[in-house]
């Protein structure tokens, strides 16, 4: 039975001083190594199976005090960029670039990719990086503790702990959705991926961390590098002003005009960034800030730039430590500038290839039907991409017409036998009023992925016994107006069918009494 936590069944005995077994490099045969933390390293190990002493800090120390005094030994993990293509095509590229370059394209024109030295990762088998990453889990470590760096040697693996900035994001909950799985979809193995309950309340975060990390590194270097700067329907722009707070580097965020709620808008002005209201949509503020980030000292964070994608393939990765390393059937992930299908794609395809499981699941990418550029791709046949001028839509983080990522989530797709679908306005409000019935509080984006799964399990693409996690990529609380206008069915042509307004009712005894006796009269005729 899987666990709807990081700290799992397998787990449960594995404490601060634990004696752990794993595979040597070479040769591969089980030997022993004593860890005090989560900071064993790859590349050593003692033999000496008695538990250290427990570790204490002096009083004036933190966790990267901590950290420094206890550096593991260096190793030969790497990793460059390369252009996408040549990833697409399978074969080895002359061109390449350091990370520690300021470079978002390829000599062509076209995206990069983050390439790690698999050799180097593959000397390494699958049950040790399972056990490694396991270990690292619930941990106050630094960088550990997080569960983006508790991956570090797959994420950055060159970068310093003290270059690092993060929040410890990631380890989000695996929620088991019981009722609203049996209630709504005849399933018994439903499962959502609350990537929302994060730093700053998106999935995000985990992208942001390791783009904020280098950059840090970059500035320590004497690079050019004032500031960063993104183009945001929202939720990249709270990560982004977070993160460079932490740090103390400035943001510049370009947002599209009354287009994101104003808990998104508020994110980013509380953190200190310097916000561009512009009058245009997304892919206006995308053009703008490609344009200027050419010109000026300001780095560019969008998901163009493939660091941030290293980060969310993590959640992948998290998805099968919390299902004890088994493959389910099926993710689900809602899809706009279409990096994150492609992360994570790229997160369960390493995992594969480096032997800790033996196939990947098959993934959904999940559109508003008012911004569905792939979508229309797919029902094409891969033979036709045009962009499209998205529409207005609840689902607002996705509402993006000409997607940066579009190869790269055509790629994906493709090599894991993917599906996309999408879903109405109504559709989507719909499946979100009707998760939140059973208990969940989600986003508009994760009713877009919901609607998918509802008609992939009509259409019987879906099976009733398939395990399928759907991916949450934001927190309801940042859309609370929407949810407000539908069950106030406040929303122009639209049925608002599971709306649930307050009932008004006279502040008098019998008048309470007669309302609440319909309310159980009409609860017990269920």
């Amino acid at each position: 039975m899987a666990s709807s936590s990081l700290l799992h069944p397998s787990l449960s005995s594995l404490s601060q001083k634990r004696t752990v077994s794993y595979q040597s490099p070479s040769p591969r045969r089980p030997f022993s190594v004593s860890c005090t933390s989560s900071t064993f390293d790859p590349t050593s190990a003692a033999t000496n199976s008695s538990p250290p002493p427990h570790r204490t800090r002096a009083a004036d120390e933190n966790i990267r005090d901590e950290a420094r005094r206890h550096r593991p030994t260096p190793h030969n993990f790497s990793a460059k960029y390369v252009p996408f293509e040549a990833v697409a095509a399978g074969g080895a590229s002359p061109e390449s670039y350091s990370l520690d370059e300021i470079v978002y394209r390829s000599r062509s024109g076209g995206l990069l990719d983050v390439q790690h030295d698999m050799e180097a990762l593959g000397k390494f088998d699958g049950a040790y990086w399972r056990r490694l990453f396991d270990s690292r889990v619930g941990r106050t470590t630094w960088p550990y503790g997080s569960g983006v760096w508790s991956k570090k040697e797959w994420v950055l693996p060159e970068i310093d702990d003290d270059d690092i900035v993060s929040a410890f994001e990631g380890n989000s909950n695996l929620f088991w959705a019981e009722r609203f799985g049996k209630q709504f979809h005849g399933m018994n193995d439903l499962w959502v991926k609350h990537c929302g309950i994060s730093h700053t309340g998106s999935f995000k975060d985990l992208g942001m961390t390791v783009l904020i990390s280098q950059v840090n590194r970059l500035r320590k270097l004497k690079r050019p590098v004032v500031g960063v700067g993104c183009a945001s329907t929202g939720d990249t722009s709270a990560a982004l002003s977070a993160y460079c707070a932490s740090a103390g580097i400035p943001s510049i965020v370009f947002l599209p005009a009354n287009k994101i709620s104003m808990a998104q808008l508020v994110q980013p002005i509380a953190n200190g960034a310097f916000v561009l209201s512009i009058d245009t949509d997304f892919d206006g503020c995308m053009k703008l800030i490609r344009e200027v980030t050419a010109e000026l000292p300001i780095y560019l964070a969008n998901s163009l730039n493939s660091l941030r994608l290293e980060g969310q393939k993590t959640a992948a990765i998290e998805i099968l430590q919390q299902f004890d390393w088994e493959v389910p059937d099926w993710v689900i992930v809602p899809g706009g500038n279409l990096g994150n299908i492609y992360a994570f794609y790229k997160g369960f395809k390493m995992c594969q290839e480096l032997g800790l499981v033996d196939r990947i699941p098959r993934l959904v990418c999940a559109q508003a039907a008012n911004a569905n550029p792939l979508y229309l791709y797919y029902k094409s046949g891969w033979k036709d991409f045009k962009a499209v001028t998205a529409n207005t839509t609840f689902a607002s983080a996705i509402q993006i017409g000409d997607p940066v990522s579009i190869d790269r989530a055509v790629y994906a797709l493709k090599n894991c036998d993917g599906i996309v679908e999408e879903a109405t306005e109504e559709e989507l409000m719909d499946a979100m009023a009707q998760a939140d019935s059973t208990g969940m509080f989600i986003c508009p984006h994760t009713g877009v992925a919901l609607t998918a799964l509802d008609k992939l399990r009509k259409s019987g693409v879906i099976g009733a016994g398939d395990r399928t996690v759907v991916v949450s990529t934001a927190h309801g609380l940042k859309f609370t107006q929407s949810k407000v206008d539908y069950h106030s069915k406040d929303i122009p042509e639209m049925a608002c069918r599971f709306a649930n307004p307050p009932t008004e009712v006279k502040a008098e005894f019998g008048a309470v009494m007669d309302v609440l006796q319909d309310f159980l009269k009409s609860k017990k005729s269920k």
